[in-house]
Parts: C-alpha cells; sequence; structure tokens
C-alpha cells in the first residue's frame, strides 16, 4: 500500500534536500560478551585486506537468498520485520478492542487497522471507491477548470503536475513560508523518462503497458485505454523534460527562487492561482519559494497545447495510480506487477497485514508510535544514546581545530555551527494532536482520505507560523535516522535504538562500529557538500572563506571520484558520484569520529579482551562492514544506482575504509593491496 497513503501534495523534492536519511540496520545478536557472527565471514577464501566487504559478509551471502517477497535481502533485514511484527501486534490488539475509548488514539490506530484488514469489503467494492472523483475530473470542460481539479486531487493526497505547501525559508529558517516544485511522474525518477538505453526503452514500454491495463480495470476498453496510456506517457515525458535532474536537486542553492504571490503569474501566466488557492484551502501568504520555475514555464506551454481531454486522461490515471495498492485484488496485483516486480525485481507481494502495518505507520505514525515506544524503548536506551552522542560531539569538537587546511574564521563558524545542533531521540517530546480526525472501521479508502486532508490541513496551517522545532520527519518506529540542515538538527528514531544493534549490553567496539558510525554520520551530514552551506541556525549564508571552500570542494572531489569509480557488473553501471557524494562524505566523516569517540573512550582504561578472535580495532570496522550485507535483484540494484543518494552496501564498506590508515594498521594491510588507497588518492575531508 504504497500510493494511496493519499499523503498531501507536498512531497515535491525541495523537501528532501534539507533531511538526509542515513537507511541501516544492524549485526547479529549473540550471547554476552556481545560479539558478531562469524558465520556471516568468507575467512577462508577472502581477505580483508583485498575485499573487505565480502570478507566480512561473505559466509552469509553464500548461505543466502533473496525472499521472494523482497527485492533486497540483508544480515539485518530480520530486525526490521522484528520491529514490524512489533506493530502488527499493537495493531491487531488495537482493533479487537472495540470498546477503546471513542476518538482516542488507540481506537483510531485499531479502526483503521481493522479497516485496511477487512479484505472482502474492499473486494466487493472495486474500483467504486474512486467513482466521485473520476465524476469530478470527467465534469472539466476546459483547461480553465484545471486549477480547481488540481487543488481538489492535491487536498486529498494525489500527487499531479505540481507540488504545493509549506515550508521552511531557506535564508530565513525560523520562517515557515509558501513553496511550490516540480512534479507529476509516475517513474521513479525523471531519467526514465530520457533515457535512451536499452532497458530504459523497455521499462517504458513497460509502464505504457502497466497504465493500459489500470484503464481498463477502471472499466475503458482495449482501444480507448491504449491510446490513454500513450497519452499519460506523452504529458508525464513533458513534464520529465522540464524537471530538474536528481543530482541538481541536491543544491539547495538551485532551488530558491523567492517572490511573492502575484510573481506566481510571471511562471505560470496560464493557470489561475487565485482559483487553486482558494480550492485547496490555502491561507493568505506573502512570500512563496518557486523551487523550480523552469518546470513552471514548461508546464505553462503545455497548458496551451495539450487538451482538456488529455489532462483528465492524466488526472484520471493519478488518481487510480495513487489508490492502486489500497483497492480490490486485481488493481493490487497489477500495481505490484509493474511497481515492484518489474522495477525491483520482487517475484511476490507482501501479506496484506504486513501492508496494512506499514499504511498505518504511514498516516497515523506518532499514535502508533506512542504504543510503541512505551513496549520496544526503554528510557536506560535513550540515556545511553545520548551519551553516545555526546561523545561524538566532543571528537568532532575536537578535530575540527586539527584540520589545516581550514583558516580559523572557518573553524569558529563550523564550531559554532556543532555546538548548536539539536538533537532528538527516540521520539517527540510533543505527540501530534489527532483529535480533530474522524477514522471509522466502515471504509479503508474513506479513512485514507480523511488522513490525507488532516496532514493537508496542518500543513498548510503552518504558512506564516514560527517553524515548529519539536516535530519529526519521521515516525517513531522508522529504523532509521536523518539529519535536516534547515533545523541543523540530528534525529534518530527509537525504531533504531534498539537490540542487537544498538545494546546496552554490547561490546563497545560494535556500538561504536554501528550505531556510534551512525551518529558520526549524521553529524558530518551537516558538513557535507550541500550540509556545509547551512549555517548554525539553519539558513542558507555562504559562511566558508574562498580559499576554506575551495580547499573543502577539492576533498570534496576525492570522494566523488572515488565512487564514481565504482562498477556494478551485475546491471553494467557505475555508482554515480555527485548522486552519492553527501552520503559518501557522511559515510567517510562518521567512521572517522567514530573511531574518535571510540579510542577516547578507552583511555584511562584496561585493553578490551579480543572476542572472537579479534581485536576491539578490527571489531569496531567488523562492525560496520555487517550493517551493509545483503542481497539484491539485479532491477533494485539499479533504480538505486539511478535514484539513490546512498550507495550500494559493498561501497559503503570498502570505500570509506579504504581511504582510513587506521583500518589498514588494525588489518595489516600494505599499499598496493586493494583496501588501501595510494597515499595521493586517499580522500579526508573531516
Amino acid at each position: 500500500m504504497r500510493h494511496v497513503n493519499l499523503r498531501p501534495c507536498v512531497a515535491f523534492v525541495v523537501v528532501a534536500l534539507a533531511v538526509a536519511t542515513f537507511v541501516f540496520a544492524a549485526f547479529a545478536q549473540q550471547s554476552a560478551p556481545r560479539g558478531f557472527d562469524r558465520a556471516n565471514m568468507c575467512e577462508t577464501s577472502c581477505k580483508a585486506c583485498d575485499d573487505f566487504y565480502q570478507y566480512a559478509n561473505g559466509g552469509w551471502i553464500a548461505k543466502n537468498e533473496i525472499p521472494a517477497a523482497f527485492p533486497s535481502w540483508g544480515i539485518t533485514s530480520p530486525l526490521r520485520e522484528k520491529n514490524i511484527a512489533t506493530l502488527h501486534q499493537i495493531l491487531e490488539d488495537a482493533a479487537k478492542n472495540t470498546a477503546a475509548p471513542k476518538d482516542s488514539n488507540e481506537q483510531k490506530i485499531g479502526a483503521f487497522y481493522a479497516s485496511c484488514m477487512d479484505e472482502a469489503k474492499i473486494e466487493a467494492a472495486g474500483a467504486k471507491p474512486l467513482a466521485s472523483e473520476l465524476a469530478r475530473i470527467d465534469q472539466m470542460k476546459s483547461t480553465k477548470d484545471l486549477p480547481a481539479t488540481l487543488a481538489h486531487l492535491h487536498s486529498i493526497g494525489v500527487p499531479s503536475v505540481f507540488g504545493f505547501g509549506a515550508g521552511q525559508d531557506f535564508k530565513k529558517s525560523d520562517s515557515v513560508i509558501a513553496v511550490t516544485g516540480q512534479g507529476g511522474l509516475s517513474l521513479p525518477d525523471r531519467d526514465f523518462y530520457i533515457k535512451d538505453d536499452e532497458k530504459s526503452k523497455s521499462t517504458r514500454d513497460a509502464y505504457v503497458e502497466h497504465v493500459t491495463n489500470m484503464f481498463k480495470l477502471l472499466g475503458d476498453d482495449p482501444a480507448k485505454a491504449a491510446t490513454e496510456a500513450q497519452t499519460v506517457m506523452k504529458i508525464e515525458t513533458q513534464l520529465a523534460q522540464v524537471s530538474l535532474d536528481r543530482v541538481s536537486r541536491r543544491d539547495a542553492s538551485k532551488q530558491y527562487h523567492k517572490m511573492s504571490p502575484a510573481d506566481l503569474k510571471n511562471v505560470m501566466a496560464n493557470f489561475d492561482w487565485n482559483v487553486y488557492f482558494k480550492n485547496a484551502g490555502v491561507p493568505a501568504f506573502s512570500e512563496v519559494n518557486v523551487a523550480h520555475p523552469d518546470f513552471f514555464k514548461g508546464v505553462d506551454q503545455m497548458l496551451t497545447t495539450v487538451s482538456v481531454d488529455d489532462w483528465k486522461s492524466y488526472l484520471r490515471w493519478h488518481l487510480v495510480h495513487d489508490a492502486a495498492d489500497s483497492l480490490s485484488t486485481p488493481f493490487v496485483n497489477e500495481d505490484f506487477n509493474f511497481y515492484s516486480k518489474t522495477l525491483n525485481g520482487t517475484k511476490e507481494n507482501q501479506p496484506r497485514w504486513r501492508r496494512c502495518v506499514v499504511v498505518t505507520d504511514n498516516n497515523l505514525g506518532e499514535a502508533l508510535g506512542e504504543v510503541y515506544v512505551k513496549k520496544a524503548f526503554p528510557p536506560e536506551a535513550k540515556a545511553r544514546m545520548k551519551e553516545l552522542v555526546n561523545n561524538l560531539i566532543v571528537a568532532l569538537r575536537e578535530d575540527i581545530p586539527t584540520l589545516d587546511w581550514m583558516s580559523e574564521p572557518t573553524r569558529q563558524a563550523a564550531i559554532g555551527k556543532l555546538n548548536a545542533f539539536a538533537v532528538k531521540i527516540g521520539y517527540p517530546d510533543k505527540w501530534r494532536d489527532y483529535s480533530t480526525l474522524k477514522i471509522e472501521r466502515a471504509s479503508f479508502i474513506d479513512n485514507l482520505l480523511r488522513t490525507s486532508q488532516f496532514e493537508r490541513r496542518r500543513n498548510l496551517a503552518k504558512m506564516g507560523r514560527p517553524v515548529d522545532r519539536t516535530e519529526w520527519g519521521m515516525t517513531p518506529p522508522t529504523v532509521n535516522a536523518y539529519n535536516n540542515s534547515l533545523m541543523n538538527e540530528i534525529v534518530f528514531p527509537a525504531g533504531i535504538l534498539q537490540p542487537p544493534y544498538f545494546d546496552l549490553t554490547a561490546d563497545d567496539a560494535l556500538n561504536y562500529g554501528a550505531i556510534g558510525a551512525v551518529i558520526g554520520h549524521e553529524m558530518s551530514h551537516g558538513f557535507d557538500d550541500q550540509g556545509r552551506k547551512f549555517d548554525a541556525q539553519g539558513n542558507l549564508r555562504d559562511w566558508w572563506t574562498e580559499a576554506d571552500a575551495k580547499n573543502y570542494t577539492d576533498r570534496a572531489n576525492c570522494v566523488e571520484q572515488q565512487f564514481s569509480g565504482f562498477r556494478v557488473d551485475e546491471v553494467a553501471m557505475n555508482q554515480n558520484g555527485k548522486l552519492v557524494l553527501g552520503e559518501s562524505i557522511g559515510d567517510l566523516g562518521g567512521l572517522k569520529l567514530a573511531w574518535l569517540a571510540f579510542q577516547k573512550s578507552m583511555q584511562g582504561k584496561p585493553r578490551p579482551a579480543d572476542i572472537d578472535g579479534f581485536t576491539p580495532e578490527q571489531r569496531f570496522f567488523l562492525g560496520w562492514a555487517q550493517v551493509w550485507g545483503r542481497k539484491q535483484t539485479p532491477e533494485a540494484m539499479r533504480q538505486q544506482i539511478l535514484t539513490d543518494p546512498h550507495p550500494l552496501g559493498r561501497f559503503r564498506v570498502n570505500g570509506p575504509l579504504s581511504n582510513m590508515p587506521q583500518f589498514a594498521e588494525a588489518f595489516h594491510c600494505q599499499l598496493g593491496e586493494a583496501m588501501v588507497r595510494p597515499v595521493d588518492k586517499r580522500c579526508q575531508v573531516w
């Protein structure tokens, strides 16, 4: 149930540039003293200094296959499944408790989940839940009706043409203004429409066939459905051609074009913005960031060349596309066959209960999360995590003065930004108020519509108000972490702060190598090639001297070139060093900081004993490496390379470690071996 969470239509790409996520999981649990699972390693036929990723994970890779319902599977995947199982039990209990107080969070998560699990009712309804929305689209008489129709579709979370909502002002981060940006594509990225290689062409052919099948499921005859699908492809290709590419979208400065509402007519004159604002329920505002002006100028031309009937086909497609995995089985299967099987190589769909758990977390995440943290996140875990974060902050504070390439003015500004970091651990201090949201068991689609409208109203109400710095960008059960440059904060949800990857009883070497490097990674995002452009208050501002900026760029270019050289033979593609630069700087900096903090933690104490035959220094690096042991389908690899700012796991291990003399010393690696980069090619940013 991916599409129709019917989320508020503010998911345009500009939001993502301020939040750098760190997708990861953890190593296997063993009895105390906690070590790692040597069975996962490839010690006999692999050498640590040749390919450390294979050395640390080769045993697991040889013995495991990807389950049919997943595009990838790793050493740590069972931990995510355990987390899902915890949420599953919470929701099953809530759904059974029909005596829960009306409008309480327990009643809402239980009713939402129960409506999702009511398969008989969903099957009987077929496409009927979309009937009123399809009729609304069909009533359009001319393109002059497009603003009102788009406003309504955006209000129910159907992303089409562009996104509009509230967001922080990049250069005045304590203010919330209107933000609008490119959108309207159904393939994963603009390049899927533009690239001319055979794989891209065959993907587009499969996409047109999928759209045709969806129109047929709505009741259109085959000839009409095929024509409509070609229309959708034509419109989306035109949108793709005027869209900013994914690498450019990493650059905040390319996505900041603030103007008055009246100036919107200068970028899209043929669109009645006032009609859109009125029908979307947008409050009065005085400033708007048009993230992608050239995109809107392109759409403006389309408003004069694309017929109203073609726009109807496009909007009908986006409605059913967004709702497909929440409708009856034929829609679910057709959606799965293209988006999961064709694009990601997944062989079978997830069971219904699991999809319902995920969609409940997506739509009522803090109501569900409040129950989750009581069950899965003890106070002592939060306290220990605070200690680890503080240790990493101290490590970076002590490291910055040692950088001989940085001048004193920039150094002091960097330390000032570090000192201003906000740290969020576990769960929000202030939970989201769902009191105005009505959830009932009668209709799953109706619940999705209401949650989308609730989130849309909540977002739009922020315009003109001070930034609420208590808000979170992830739900508490999420197995992830992030850095938000606009907030100058690092955030660690409870979902990742639990055994075995963050374990109060685990060996310090493993905790520092895994969760410690995660902490360092998120801290380093504040100083990666894009994060460094934001100051201590979260404002987009150049606080670097010209010489220091050049020195930084030279060091960042080293990382970019290293990762651009990594070849993925399974799909005959290289990593895009420009796309993965921020995450790769985060890994390299995070590991260094975690290492420094780990070394400091051992000062004045007896040296830790060897465990599993490995020194504490070796365990530190093995803890990091076994985070990334996994298998992926070729399709999933290809999509990750094209769209994900995170490199493949093998390169997240070998890439940063081959730059670290500490790693070479720990495993006695010598110059000339693959895991030791020549001194003149060794990358170090922080």
